[in-house]
């Protein structure tokens, strides 16, 4: 069975998440606390620390850059998804890593400025240590500071995505695509604390998001019998 190790408000893990269930098959996750990778860096071999990694038996599989999707693509061969269809090839690269930076960047800002209702008591200085390290101190309270400005930012970085859905259902066609899925997890991180709703300027994305949601991979067609 995959299980899928993870951090479970973590956007990447949401991402990889939502894909297996659109996959239908089964798969277990086990979550680790943000500041004790030690689970990761054993089954990778030492080689990454970074939350999610998959494993499928003896394969473990994980990212090699900030932009790799090899997860991703991984659970797309084994489990026949067509999430990178070659018809898009370079247009989705651009893409997801619109999403990876101008999405992503508000949306999980806006949901740490409440990580004490998330992340355990034990585990909050370590959180905060490791957020004041990467942004500087005091990041968190100048985040919250400037709640207001970050949902502004969102609601302006999710104007393309609007757009895309005038004429479709999903974002690059008539099907779910990797881009669906990794927009889908940065705004499920952004929703995560339970204190935000999706902006109601972006009604296809409203539904949108709710598709994306339900989806799950369509079943091979049954073969007839001739008699």
């Amino acid at each position: 069975m995959i299980e899928l190790i993870q951090v479970p408000w973590s956007p990447f893990c949401l991402v990889q998440r939502r894909i297996l269930e659109y996959a239908g098959v089964g798969f277990k996750t086990t979550n680790i606390p943000p500041s004790d990778r030690s689970l990761v860096w054993r089954l990778t071999r030492q080689r990454y620390y970074n939350v999610p990694i998959v494993r499928d038996g003896r394969t473990v599989v994980f990212e090699t850059s900030e932009v790799s999707q090899i997860i991703s693509k991984y659970l797309d061969a084994k489990l026949d998804l067509n999430l990178f269809p070659k018809s898009l090839q370079g247009v989705d690269r651009l893409v997801w890593r619109n999403i990876e930076d101008q999405v992503e960047g508000a949306a999980f800002r806006l949901n740490d400025i409440y990580f004490e209702e998330f992340v355990p008591p034990k585990e909050r200085l370590a959180y905060r240590r490791h957020k004041e390290r990467k942004f500087g101190p005091g990041c968190l309270e100048q985040w919250r500071a400037g709640q207001a400005q970050w949902i502004e930012q969102l609601t302006q970085s999710l104007v393309p995505f609007e757009l895309m859905l005038a004429e479709r259902p999903f974002l690059l066609r008539p099907e779910p695509h990797f881009a669906d899925f990794d927009l889908w997890g940065m705004l499920a991180n952004f929703l995560y604390s339970g204190h935000y709703q999706l902006p109601a300027v972006h009604a296809r994305l409203i539904e949108w998001y709710q598709r994306v949601s339900k989806a799950r991979k369509a079943a091979p067609p049954s073969e007839k019998l001739h008699t």
